[in-house]
């Protein structure tokens, strides 16, 4: 017997509504929106759940260009380089795939795998020729919609893509995290720390830095003196100067601090890497 006669009324008002919207056709994705909203609004759908739907269908409508990481922020390696020369650089990135330019950094030669390194390593061979080492590049149109981009990755098992502009110039590339991520929110990575912690100093001697750290509890780890009044996180501070929501990879200058986007979705930044003083990005860039 149910003790809550307005649930129960709630239940059968949801359960109609659902009933007839899957007894007719929907006429527009509003109408799919506003049952999927009455549901969670109910607590028949679990708010994770409603979050992936509701990025299953932003994604329909996203584009390429909407989430690539643009050319001028691009991690390179070029072609020929000494294994010596590229080893610290692609430590110090944490990416695990790299486009490889030729003497015009217009060409992508290839794509070269981190993991493909470690038995050169192993050998202490410096001396590579690395074609012998490239995977073949997989490009993308900017107009490309994300819901095709997902399939064509899971069909050709690439999971990263260069991205071409209409005359076919490199613009940028995406990953097909980039992609799950506007599905699912943040996905775990390298990047990530103890739950207890804010603040993490990298091996690289930048820091990572939880975007819901508080400004007073940057301040005190850094010495620093952003306002505590107008904004409680560090994450809100970097979205108002941007005046918009970043895409990762973008970087922004405060005070004696830069600001690098390592993890955002389409919801949210949530993770920073901050480099005081006057401690530069190192980026592989040819030319």
């Amino acid at each position: 017997m149910n003790d809550d006669p307005g649930r129960t009324n709630q239940s059968k008002g949801f359960l109609t509504k659902l009933s007839q919207f899957l007894s007719n056709e929907p006429s527009n994705k509003k109408e799919i929106i506003d049952v999927l909203k009455a549901g969670f609004d109910r607590g028949y759908i679990e708010p994770e759940s409603y979050s992936i739907i509701q990025g299953g269908l932003t994604v329909n409508e996203m584009q390429v260009r909407d989430i690539m990481i643009p050319r001028s922020q691009m991690t390179v390696v070029p072609y020929g380089t000494d294994i010596k020369d590229i080893l610290a650089p692609i430590i110090e990135s944490q990416h695990s795939r790299f486009p490889v330019v030729g003497e015009d950094d217009d060409e992508v030669l290839g794509i070269l795998l981190a993991k493909d390194l470690l038995p050169l390593l192993a050998q202490s061979r410096e001396r590579v020729d690395m074609k012998d080492l490239l995977r073949p590049a997989f490009f993308v149109p900017q107009s490309k919609r994300l819901n095709a981009l997902l399939k064509e990755f899971r069909e050709s098992r690439n999971h990263m893509a260069i991205v071409v502009d209409e005359y076919g110039s490199v613009d940028g590339l995406v990953t097909i995290e980039d992609v799950l991520e506007q599905i699912v929110g943040d996905i775990a990575d390298e990047h990530d720390f103890d739950d207890e912690h804010f603040i993490k100093n990298s091996k690289s001697g930048h820091f990572l830095v939880k975007a819901i750290t508080p400004i007073e509890d940057f301040n005190e780890h850094f010495e620093s003196e952003f306002n505590e009044d107008e904004f409680d996180t560090i994450g809100g501070l970097v979205v108002h100067e941007f005046g918009r929501l970043p895409k990762r990879n973008e970087h922004i200058k405060l005070g004696r601090f830069t600001f690098k986007v390592l993890n955002s979705d389409n919801r949210s930044v949530r993770l920073l890497q901050v480099t005081p003083q006057q401690q530069t990005l190192r980026t592989l860039e040819f030319g």
